[in-house]
């Protein structure tokens, strides 16, 4: 890869696979790979998915692209299917190509219809590689650092997030006109807020005719056990940004908007356009991922597999001594290992699983292995990975 610019801070351990089926990658040499991180959240129901392929070949043969002039049917109808599954049925939403755009897409809708200056949203959030959410200016966000909230120890109390906790009392909400929510992502950490947290800090927005957004890119499609990340929240958002699994691979995003934040817009249109935008075969992508999904009971077969993976992960941690942490939410789960500053452990132990034939990953710098499969892993797949994860950790791995 001397011609081309990789991730900042990166390895490239695997520069030479040649082909992708599931959760299996095979390289030029015939070596089979296990991917239990579905090439960074994207390939929700597997690599080279033949109900996906097929749909690609047959949309691309009648129109891939549109302009500004002209569109298909297509779009309008997997527009309902994706609207539908937030229970925005009369709302809009646009198709676009990464998960960063759809966030910025309403973000960008929100601050047009706030009547208050600023956004709010948790401190260890990511919202993507650009625009207003990627920058958080002080002028624009709030920032909340909910980590004193995670072991609050009146967090049953009445007098939990109310002006009476001097962390709630720091949140200027009469300025604050929405509120922007990951719903565990937490930059790749993998860190759930506490419900009651969030439902308060909902309901102060909703007071203040606020509105509500959620970034879905890598907690929805099924990942967390639920369609969505913000569903274990019992939230209604007012827009939903949507990417990476909603195309199982395929390079499209969705941002979707309620019926009440439509009303809102009314006529007016937040200028925003790129070449891509609500292309017929993105929109086909989609919804025949959302179809496929539904018709093979793909998310209750995910939290089959996730109990699976969580009660053989809690096994190891309790027999091993080398896991500081389990944090999990369906197929979204990361092992924060007990490593010194420079995470020299959490590295070798990534390798080691490589080595062996499982792709984990692993950020620059932090002590966490994250593993969130495909909702369509084998069994067979996950077990053979416990298996050779406990064995890195005793050292008794050949």
């Amino acid at each position: 890869m001397n011609h081309v610019f990789w991730y900042p801070g990166y390895d490239l351990p695997l520069e030479n696979i040649v082909r992708a089926e599931n959760c299996s990658l095979y390289d030029a040499d015939g070596t089979r790979y296990v991917d239990l991180e579905s090439g960074v959240w994207c390939t929700s129901i597997g690599h080279a998915n033949p109900r996906i392929l097929r749909v690609m070949h047959e949309q691309a043969a009648l129109i891939a692209h549109a302009g500004f002039s002209f569109s298909s049917a297509i779009v309008e109808q997997a527009a309902r299917e994706v609207l539908a599954l937030h229970g925005f049925e009369g709302g809009k939403c646009v198709f676009l190509c990464s998960g960063s755009e759809a966030v910025e897409f309403g973000v960008r809708v929100a601050q047009f219809v706030n009547r208050r200056p600023m956004l709010m949203t948790m401190a260890d959030s990511y919202f993507g590689a650009y625009g207003s959410a990627s920058v958080k200016r002080e002028d624009e966000w709030f920032c909340f650092d909910w980590m004193p909230c995670a072991e609050c120890p009146h967090a049953d109390d009445a007098d939990a997030c109310t002006e009476q906790c001097e962390h709630w009392a720091k949140i200027p909400f009469d300025r604050i006109g929405g509120f922007l929510f990951e719903p565990g992502s937490s930059s790749g950490m993998v860190r759930f807020p506490p419900e009651k947290l969030i439902r308060s800090i909902v309901a102060a927005i909703r007071a203040g005719d606020g509105l509500v957004l959620v970034n879905e890119v890598t907690t929805g499609v099924g990942r967390t056990g639920k369609w969505f990340g913000y569903q274990h929240y019992d939230l209604a958002p007012d827009v939903v940004a949507m990417g990476k699994g909603i195309g199982s691979g395929y390079p499209v995003s969705v941002a979707a908007f309620s019926p009440n934040l439509v009303g809102k817009l009314g006529d007016r249109q937040v200028k925003y356009a790129q070449s891509h935008q609500n292309d017929p075969l993105g929109a086909a992508v989609v919804r025949e991922v959302i179809r496929t999904i539904n018709e093979e009971r793909l998310i209750e077969r995910g939290r089959r597999i996730a109990a699976t993976l969580q009660s053989g992960l809690e096994n190891i941690k309790a027999r091993t001594d080398k896991i500081e942490a389990i944090r999990a939410r369906g197929l979204l789960v990361a092992l924060e290992m007990k490593d010194d500053e420079q995470a020299s452990y959490t590295r070798y132990v990534q390798a080691e699983l490589l080595r062996h034939g499982y792709l984990v990953a692993q950020r620059p710098g932090l002590n966490i292995l994250r593993v969130d499969p495909s909702l369509t892993v084998e069994r067979r797949d996950i077990e053979g990975f416990l298996a050779v994860l406990e064995d890195v950790l005793t050292g008794e791995l050949i």
